[in-house]
């Protein structure tokens, strides 16, 4: 916990060459609803994402996932433009509702082939696959029975999990539980900007906890299926790197309760098996939290073989004043901080999320890691930048400032490294433009432009830079 130094971030070292270690994992990622699209072919059903990008308002232009980036009927192209770039790994996320349509009983053999296909292909281009088993899109009869703020959900989860490991376990590398349950919970159950849009504290709180339960389940599904036991079980987080705007001890304080539902409600219960104190004082007039059953925290605390770790920019906050009078509360994703934090904008360049560049909070939180989990591998699962770039009229795709975001985070990785962090790997997000969420089509993260109205694929300046970084194994002056 620390204050916001006003002074600018010293610049990464740019006159020294930087190798990673034998071994490090390069990779790239992406998410099935960003990019599959063919959302009613061979037996697929509607996730909530399906539902919310038609809410009307919910998703930038009335944008939806149901074509996206194609990749469905591009998987053999998609997997040459990694082969191009040289990539060792490569995380992609499963939908559920293609392999399990109702999210509960036997799955869809086409599904199912869908990503057998898919890992074939990989593992034929020499490419571990890495796959993610939950990337927010819950099926949306799941989410109707209560989803998943309802214990239900968590168990229908496990038993997909074993589904999945049955039927891939022979081809991919390692499997990954949950992506960013922080974000599925208090973005989907808490301020409604993600699907499922509902906006209670108390959903929001039991949906963390039944997602902690349900990667539990999952670990052991995983477990008990695995072909040989040889498949890596991890779970990858958004932990935020939280800084004060001062040394106050009310900023000080606004930092422990962003930390404490922001980072330590997923930390605590997966590595310690507890629950942060601090987080269930500070939500005593929401919830009791007796919805938290004897086992469970046992369950979530099972043994994971690495952590993966999403990072885009840094989080400053500050002691929140009083709501003017009159004014209603807006809905929050921050339980137990909403009436006592404000989030501050932080200096310094910015992305077209508008997010502050900023590699040193990536480097804090591995050295964070390195000293709370001792022992625990660490991967970057998630690193990249959304910049407005566009093919010019030659059909070259400029991108400097991705290719400078990317190297400054790298840079950070590195220095993390050195300093004595376990990171065994970094993957970029994204492979493709695609599907943003509730942007739509308007913001692209991808190291592939993708004109959508062709399907037309295209490598930007930064995947040329990313192919020499993981030709060469690190970073050139």
């Amino acid at each position: 916990m620390t204050a916001l130094d006003p002074r600018p971030a010293p610049a990464s070292d740019t006159t020294t060459a930087l190798r990673f270690p034998a071994g490090f994992r390069w990779g790239t990622a992406t998410a099935a609803y960003q990019i599959e699209g063919a959302a009613r072919e061979h037996g697929r059903t509607p996730s909530i994402w399906d539902t919310f990008s038609r809410v009307p308002g919910k998703v930038r232009n009335g944008d939806t996932g149901d074509i996206a980036a194609d990749h469905y009927h591009r998987v053999s192209e998609d997997i040459a433009l990694m082969r191009r770039l040289g990539v060792t790994d490569y995380r992609f996320s499963v939908s559920w509702t293609r392999v399990q349509p109702t999210g509960r009983g036997p799955a869809v053999r086409q599904g199912l082939d869908f990503y057998r296909r898919l890992a074939d292909e990989l593992r034929e281009a020499g490419i571990r696959p890495v796959a993610t088993l939950y990337h927010w899109d819950l099926p949306q009869e799941l989410e109707d029975a209560g989803g998943w703020p309802q214990r239900e959900t968590a168990l229908r989860f496990g038993e997909y999990a074993a589904v999945m490991a049955e039927a891939l376990g022979d081809r991919v590398a390692t499997w990954t539980t949950l992506n960013e349950p922080w974000c599925a919970a208090f973005l989907g159950y808490g301020s409604g900007v993600h699907a499922p849009g509902r906006t209670s504290a108390l959903a929001s709180l039991r949906a963390a906890h039944h997602f902690n339960l349900a990667h539990g389940l999952a670990t052991k599904a995983l477990r008990a299926a695995a072909h040989g036991g040889a498949a890596e079980v991890s779970l990858t987080l958004n932990l935020h790197a939280v800084r004060a705007q001062t040394d106050s001890p009310d900023d000080l304080d606004a930092v422990r309760r962003i930390d404490a539902v922001g980072n330590r409600l997923f930390l605590d219960p997966v590595f310690r098996g507890t629950l942060p104190e601090d987080l269930v004082r500070d939500t005593a007039s929401v919830t009791d939290w007796s919805f938290v059953q004897d086992g469970d925290l046992e369950t979530a605390s099972a043994p994971i073989d690495s952590l993966g770790i999403n990072y885009y920019s840094p989080t400053v906050v500050a002691a929140g004043p009083a709501l003017p009078q009159g004014r209603p509360p807006e809905p929050s994703p921050w339980a137990g901080a909403e009436q006592h934090v404000r989030l501050v904008p932080a200096p310094g360049p910015r992305t077209a999320m508008d997010w502050p560049v900023d590699a040193d909070g990536l480097h804090e939180l591995l050295l964070r890691l390195r000293d709370e989990l001792p022992g625990v591998p660490l991967l970057i699962t998630e690193n990249g930048a959304a910049y407005d770039d566009y093919a010019d009229p030659e059909g070259r795709v400029r991108d400097p400032e991705r290719v400078a975001y990317l190297r400054a985070h790298l840079a950070a990785v590195h220095r993390a490294i050195e300093d004595g962090a376990d990171v065994r790997g970094y993957f970029l997000w994204s492979l493709l433009d695609n599907f943003e969420w509730a942007y739509g089509y308007s913001k692209r993260f991808g190291i592939v432009h993708v004109d959508f109205a062709t399907q037309r694929r295209t490598f930007k300046d930064s995947a040329r830079w990313y192919a020499e970084v993981i030709a060469r194994g690190g970073l050139e002056p």
